[in-house]
């Protein structure tokens, strides 16, 4: 039964572990994000990341300017709820980025030196359960609850109101509206014990953005890009998890002034690190880097991530408050 609860304040703590990963055209969805948790649970993650690559990491559709070396340190705060919806599980977020982003990019032939400090687009997220167990509403459901197969849709949109300038080329926001339409998807492997958990968690999405149309001075336009995401993740000990990441993208041309680009064909791998610091604060650290990157018009990138998400639940702390007195 103990391990069942240290189970139940993981859960709620992973509600919102490193929900920036979405923001980022180097960066993923993280491993267990999409377990699911008591209803009412929160939220709230802290999250530092740091990437070099060929193309802004801020802008989630990859668009790879000519001899383009660009440095992104980014803080972000987020707020994440499970709630119950029809006996489903109904999960909505909101973050904002802020930080720095630096290098030096070549668009129609000018080069550009440049330098963005401020606050990037706020996304919301929105999700609901589609297959899987039904919504968690007492200490009993989560206790029993086993992912399976479960299975997701979501739904993400960023605001185009992040600081912007247009005789630039980097910026933390984009200047135009972007989301994407996915479908997470937890395999449940083997048994369901604190210490022994393993799954295998694909998540294809499509990532749709409108047109840029003060792009230093031109109009920059992307078609959808198709993005798949993979994670065999393991329990170490009943604290300690770690995970073995990929992502896939393709797709994504860029035109300048209707002058087509190339579309995407980018794979990366990495790691992620999960550790629960106590009933309500958890860590992880992930590192990823491209791997088919020889060509000059290939995405490059590395970037380390690092996040402290603190999660409560109204019951749980009673409990807690309970066993304290």
């Amino acid at each position: 039964m103990n391990n069942k609860i240290k189970s139940l304040h993981l859960g709620i703590a992973i509600l919102a572990f490193t929900i920036i990963c979405p923001m980022f055209a180097s960066a993923q969805v993280p491993p267990r994000f999409y377990w699911k948790s008591l209803a009412g649970g929160q939220a709230v993650p802290v999250i530092f990341q740091s990437l070099n690559a060929n193309a802004n990491p801020l802008d989630p559709s990859s668009f790879i300017p000519s001899d383009a070396q660009v440095e992104a340190n980014v803080a972000t705060v987020g707020y994440a709820i499970m709630l119950p919806m029809f006996d489903r599980t109904l999960t909505l977020a909101i973050l904002e980025p802020m930080g720095r982003v630096s290098g030096t990019t070549t668009i129609a032939g000018k080069s550009y030196n440049e330098d963005a400090t401020g606050f990037g687009d706020p996304t919301l997220e929105v999700g609901y359960n589609l297959i899987g167990p039904k919504a968690i509403k007492n200490i009993p459901d989560m206790l029993r609850y086993e992912p399976k197969f479960s299975l997701d849709l979501i739904v993400d949109i960023a605001f185009p109101i992040g600081e912007y300038d247009n005789d630039q080329s980097l910026n933390l926001g984009q200047n135009r509206w972007y989301g994407r339409v996915g479908a997470p998807i937890v395999w449940q492997i083997g048994p369901w014990v604190p210490g022994r958990r393993t799954t295998l968690e694909l998540f294809p999405s499509v990532w749709f953005y409108s047109d840029n149309t003060d792009f230093v001075g031109q109009t920059l336009s992307t078609d959808p890009l198709f993005h798949l995401e993979a994670h065999l993740t393991r329990d170490i000990t009943e604290h300690f998890w770690a995970s073995f990441d990929t992502t896939w993208k393709a797709g994504g041309k860029a035109s300048l002034d209707g002058v087509e680009g190339s579309s995407l064909n980018t794979l990366a791998v990495g790691i992620t690190l999960g550790y629960q610091i106590n009933d309500n604060l958890s860590l992880t650290a992930g590192y990823m880097t491209t791997v088919n990157d020889s060509d000059p018009g290939d995405m490059q990138m590395d970037a380390f991530r690092i996040s402290f998400t603190y999660g409560w639940h109204p019951m749980v702390q009673g409990m807690n408050r309970l066993k304290s007195e």
